[in-house]
């Protein structure tokens, strides 16, 4: 293949991945709206789906004979809710309308793209990454468990339930309270347009504890975190990938899942060896690798397992301070070091299995 064949940037990525024989999966969308964009209305405003769809129609019909899974957009959630509502993200918004507007264009954009990519790429896998998470009441009373299920509505089923072609949910609708005229005929059929995988982005979970009732009117707490947390003050809760997947699985029947984001951060630091070793990263992931392991023995068609994330990098609004990486990252001078995770990794990829 000639070097003009070949071409520069993302083509020749793909093109490098495949003579390696590593499968490909792209991400249309993560949370890099063009500032001229945001500049007409941002998400909030309809379109910006149409705009997302002339960039899918771009990037596929480019890339769509050599890239055969492609997700639209990764979690939704946060670029509605914390970019439009909680101000944690770009643009810095604190505004329900805007966000639940912004939610609803991004589902709208996804199912709008669904047909283009698969015209443009014939026999590909179309898929959407959401962030979700358990939510667990901290007690057996009833208001725990209503304040657990609007938790679990607001977080996960306001993106699950659409996209599975039940439409919004009623009881978060009449939660947040807005008209929603945003949505048009017809966009609700759109959203639901049928996927080959549901992408899971799975950290942690939530202990939810009423607000509706005090402490001494509610029951006596009978569930607590797990003292153990990541650096980004997470709780270590490998049974939730399991409990979240096997869910999804039951209440959504989605053809197939994958987990696309799965990690931990922690203070690594090169050693006097010019070593890195990471032993609480390695113990997480083997212990949410099992999780997985008994979803896919209970039945559920996971796929697939992304760690989060293979090098250092830019998180967010968090900067280069947590390190999630397989793969240090000296940020001054660029020099990249395989952790012990990396290494065990590797073993884990070559034997198809949990190994020590």
């Amino acid at each position: 293949m000639s070097s003009s064949r070949r071409g520069t940037g993302l083509t020749a990525i793909t093109l490098s991945l495949r003579d390696q024989s590593i499968e490909r999966f792209i991400t249309l969308y993560h949370w890099d709206l063009p500032q001229a964009l945001q500049d007409q209305g941002g998400w909030p405003t309809r379109a910006t789906a149409q705009a997302f769809v002339e960039y899918a129609d771009m990037a596929t019909h480019r890339l769509g004979d050599r890239v055969k899974h492609w997700i639209t957009f990764n979690e939704p959630y946060v670029s509605a809710m914390a970019g439009y509502l909680e101000g944690r993200h770009a643009p810095g918004h604190s505004d329900l309308d805007e966000a639940l507007a912004a939610a609803h264009h991004l589902l709208l954009a996804h199912g709008w793209a669904v047909p283009v990519i698969r015209r443009n790429s014939p026999g590909a896998q179309v898929g959407i990454t959401l962030n979700l998470s358990g939510q667990t009441p901290a007690s057996p009373s009833a208001a725990d468990r209503a304040a657990v299920w609007q938790q679990d509505g607001v977080k996960n089923r306001w993106f699950l339930d659409p996209l599975s072609g039940r439409g919004y949910p009623a009881d978060i609708v009449r939660h947040y309270g807005r008209p929603m005229d945003f949505v048009q005929a017809g966009d609700l059929e759109a959203v639901a347009a049928p996927l080959d995988f549901l992408g899971v982005n799975y950290y942690t979970r939530g202990v939810v504890r009423s607000s509706a009732v005090t402490e001494a009117e509610n029951a006596h707490r009978t569930v607590f975190p797990n003292p153990e947390r990541t650096e980004m003050g997470w709780e270590v809760y490998p049974e939730g990938l399991y409990e979240l997947l096997a869910r999804l699985h039951f209440d959504y029947r989605f053809p197939a899942l994958y987990v696309t984001e799965n990690g931990a951060a922690y203070p690594d630091q090169i050693g006097p060896d010019g070593e890195v070793d990471d032993p609480l990263r390695v113990a997480f992931l083997k212990r949410y690798l099992a999780a997985a392991a008994r979803a896919i023995a209970v039945g559920v068609p996971l796929r697939g397992y992304f760690v989060w994330s293979l090098m250092d990098n830019f998180e967010w609004a968090h900067g280069y301070s947590k390190r999630f990486g397989l793969v240090y990252v000296d940020y001054v001078t660029q020099r990249r070091v395989l952790k012990t995770s990396a290494h065990w990794y590797r073993r884990v990829i070559a034997a198809n299995a949990v190994v020590e």
